[in-house]
């Protein structure tokens, strides 16, 4: 790994600063440049925080990290069945920046920008300058959850909530806690996995003081992508009285095995983490090389359930366009021949 990239600057620069050049990547990283199939996509380019490439390992082109963000000319290939809009976003868009798909939920997409471009993200197409709430918008969308009273969550998304500036943020969170209606208030978000600076005191001193209930959802796939700086920076946050889950996509070739998934688990609940989903990958145009064939899916579940307590085993979900809620998968599905030591794993 290269610990020489981190650096004492804070998560403003560091995000500036990003990374959105693969020759300066493999240079960072000593890989020859003929070793890979360059591909630069026009709508999605390059993007990763040198802070997220410290963790990767020198040298290698199959690094379960870079392999998540460095662009490959098979996301040109289009495969049936993969599409711009694969949860069907665009019909679930009352006002611009709120998508309202469950009953007593809404999701705000507060910004287009993320610290990092995940290569299987389901947003990549999502039209983001028409549906990024403006002042007036925002006076709306208030408006759309005092007219909804059961709604009493509101989800932060986007892009990724925390890549805005603490002012723009606290703003939102000013106004939403303002709603006697809701009592909880949710963050989706990778940023403190790839630039865990971003966790910074203000942040987690206004956490803290919210009426509502905080909830950070981090977003991590891969046991390497949580060091001591990233370990820490949870526990801080956790320290703080905000509840931590994390969701992680099921990717081929990158954290599809048992070992790997067992790893993660305990890694991130040394980090005062507890793990919530295991997605199946959404179907989006571009990322069909990630995807595992649901029945492979399965059988990982069982094999790791046979590994970890109950506590440590996120919820195997897919999300499908029209639905009101996450789809738990069917783990009995395929019957008996998936069903490893299921003794063993009852006791």
């Amino acid at each position: 790994m290269i610990n020489h990239l981190i650096t004492q600057k804070n998560w403003q620069s560091q995000l500036s600063e990003a990374i959105t050049s693969v020759d300066e990547l493999f240079a960072l990283l000593n890989i020859d440049p003929a070793a890979h199939n360059f591909y630069v996509p026009k709508h999605f380019r390059l993007r990763v925080p040198k802070a997220f490439v410290s963790k990767m390992r020198v040298g290698d082109l199959n690094d379960p990290l870079l392999k998540q963000v460095l662009p490959d000319a098979k996301e040109g290939v289009a495969v049936t069945g993969f599409v711009s809009d694969p949860l069907g976003e665009e019909g679930q868009n009352p006002i611009d920046g709120l998508l309202h798909k469950y009953e007593s939920r809404v999701l705000l997409t507060l910004t287009g920008a993320c610290a990092i471009h995940c290569r299987y993200c389901f947003r990549q197409h999502f039209d983001y300058q028409t549906n990024l709430p403006t002042i007036q918008k925002q006076t709306a969308i208030l408006e759309y959850i005092q007219a909804n009273p059961e709604i009493n969550e509101v989800i932060l998304s986007g892009g990724d909530p925390l890549s805005l500036s603490n002012r723009r943020l606290f703003d939102w969170l000013g106004k939403l806690e303002a709603l006697p209606q809701l009592t909880t208030i949710r963050l989706h978000t990778r940023l403190p996995i790839v630039i865990p600076d971003r966790l910074d005191q203000p942040l987690i001193e206004r956490l803290s003081q919210s009426r509502c209930q905080i909830v950070m959802v981090i977003h991590c796939n891969h046991p390497n992508e949580i060091d001591e700086a990233t370990k820490l920076a949870l526990k801080r946050t956790q320290a703080a009285g905000v509840t931590l889950l994390n969701q992680a996509v099921l990717l081929k070739g990158i954290n599809d095995s048992v070992e790997i998934q067992s790893s993660l688990s305990k890694h991130l609940f040394s980090s005062n983490v507890l793990p919530y989903y295991l997605h199946l990958l959404d179907k989006v145009a571009g990322a069909a090389h990630f995807d595992i064939d649901e029945r492979q899916a399965c059988e990982l579940y069982w094999q790791l359930l046979a590994k970890l307590p109950g506590y440590l085993m996120p919820k195997l979900v897919k999300e499908l366009p029209n639905r009101p809620f996450k789809v738990p998968v069917d783990i009995y599905k395929y019957g008996e021949a998936l069903q490893y030591n299921s003794k063993s794993v009852l006791v």
